[in-house]
C-alpha cells in the first residue's frame, strides 16, 4: 500500500467532519461527491442550496445528498455563532453587529463551526487566497498550545526509496513565513514531525535542520540562526529527534553523512527537512517535483489548533480529494 492509499485508508477508518466552504465551486463539489461516495469523511458544504442543487444536476452528482448543507444566509445557528465570534474578538473591539455580518462569510462560518465543536477541519483556497483562509482560522481557532506561528509542509513522494522514509520526505516551511526566526524554525521542526506522523504515517520522524553548512563547515549569520534553532528545538522538545546544521546531502545520503557528520544520529537518515526560509522551501520542492519527478502533496498547514488547510486556486479535483483525507488524518491526531 503506497502512502496515498494508506492516507485514504486511515481517513476512512475514523471518519471526521470536514467543512468545504466553497461548495458552489465546480471542482470542490465534484471532489465532495467523490469523497462521499468513498465514505472518506462526513462532508459539510457551505453555500446556497439552490446553487448547489444546480451543480448536482449539471454534473450528475449522486452523493451530495449525504452531505450536510449549510446556507450562510439562512442558518438557524447564525446567532449562536455570532455570539461566539463576538466573545472571541471582543478584546479587538468587535461588536455583535459586525459578528453577525461575518458569520455570513463561508470561511468565517466554517471556522466557527469547528470552534463550536460541530466539525473537525476545513479546506478552502480553490477560490480564496491563503490570507483569506488563514485570517479566520487564526482569529477563531488560533494556534495549537505552545505554538505561535503557522507553517506549511509538503509531502515529497519519490521513487528514490533509499532516501527519507522509503522515498517519502516531509519538508517545511514551503508556504507561510518568508524569513522565520530561530524560535519559529524550532516550532516548524516540532510541527512538521507531528505532520509526518499524522499525515505521512511516519512513526519515527527524524528531523534535519538544513543549511549550506554542515556542522560548522561554513560561518555566516544565517548558519548561526539554524544552529540556534536546533538548540531551541532540543530545549523545547526534548523528545524530538533533530539535528543540524546539515546540508541536504548530509541529511539524506548515508555515505555523505559518514564523511560530513559521522557522529550524527540524524544525518543520512532524515525524513523531515526544515529549510531556513520560505524562498528555499518553495524553490526546493518545485525543483524536486519538476526535475526529480517527485509527487508533491500540499502545502499542509500546521500549527493551528484544529486543521484548516489551503488549496491552490489552480487545484484539481484530486488535490481537493486528497486534502480531505489529509485534513481528516490531522483531525484524528488533534483529538
Amino acid at each position: 500500500m503506497d502512502i496515498l492509499e494508506n492516507l485514504i485508508a486511515r481517513a476512512k477508518a475514523n471518519k471526521q467532519r470536514i467543512v468545504l466552504p466553497e461548495a458552489e465551486e465546480e471542482r470542490t463539489i465534484k471532489a465532495a461527491d467523490r469523497a462521499l461516495a468513498d465514505a472518506l469523511a462526513d462532508i459539510i458544504l457551505i453555500g446556497n442550496p439552490a446553487k448547489i442543487q444546480q451543480q448536482v444536476e449539471a454534473f450528475n452528482l449522486t452523493n451530495i445528498s449525504k452531505a450536510t448543507i449549510i446556507d450562510p444566509e439562512n442558518n438557524p445557528k447564525s446567532e449562536e455563532y455570532a455570539q461566539l465570534l463576538a466573545e472571541l474578538r471582543k478584546k479587538k473591539g468587535m461588536t455583535i453587529e459586525q459578528a453577525r455580518e461575518l458569520v455570513k462569510n463561508p470561511l468565517y462560518l466554517g471556522c466557527l463551526i469547528i470552534k463550536n465543536g460541530d466539525a473537525d477541519g476545513q479546506i478552502s483556497g480553490a477560490l480564496s487566497t491563503t490570507g483569506d483562509t488563514l485570517r479566520p482560522a487564526l482569529q477563531i481557532i488560533k494556534c495549537a498550545p505552545g505554538i505561535t506561528c503557522v507553517s506549511g509542509a509538503m509531502l515529497l513522494i519519490t521513487q528514490q526509496h533509499q532516501y527519507g522514509e522509503d522515498g517519502v520526505v516531509v519538508m517545511s516551511d514551503v508556504a507561510v513565513t518568508p524569513v522565520p526566526t530561530a524560535e519559529q524554525l524550532a516550532q516548524f521542526a516540532y510541527c512538521t514531525a507531528e505532520t509526518a506522523k499524522s499525515v505521512a504515517g511516519i512513526t519515527d520522524p527524524r528531523v534535519a535542520m538544513l543549511s549550506f553548512s554542515t556542522k560548522g563547515s561554513a560561518s555566516h549569520e544565517v548558519v548561526d540562526k539554524v544552529v540556534e534553532a536546533t538548540r531551541l528545538a532540543h530545549e523545547h522538545y526534548p523528545e524530538l529527534k533533530v539535528d543540524g546544521e546539515l546540508q541536504a546531502d548530509a541529511a539524506l545520503v548515508p555515505s555523505v553523512a559518514e564523511k560530513k557528520a559521522k557522529d550524527s544520529e540524524i544525518a543520512g537518515r532524515a525524513n523531515v527537512l526544515i529549510v531556513p526560509n520560505l524562498e528555499v522551501g518553495n524553490i526546493g520542492y518545485k525543483l524536486a517535483q519538476r526535475l526529480g519527478n517527485a509527487i508533491a502533496v500540499g502545502p499542509i498547514l500546521q500549527g493551528i489548533a484544529r486543521p484548516v488547510n489551503d488549496l491552490s486556486r489552480g487545484c484539481s479535483i484530486d488535490d481537493i480529494y486528497y486534502m480531505v483525507a489529509i485534513t481528516a488524518c490531522q483531525a484524528q491526531a488533534a483529538k
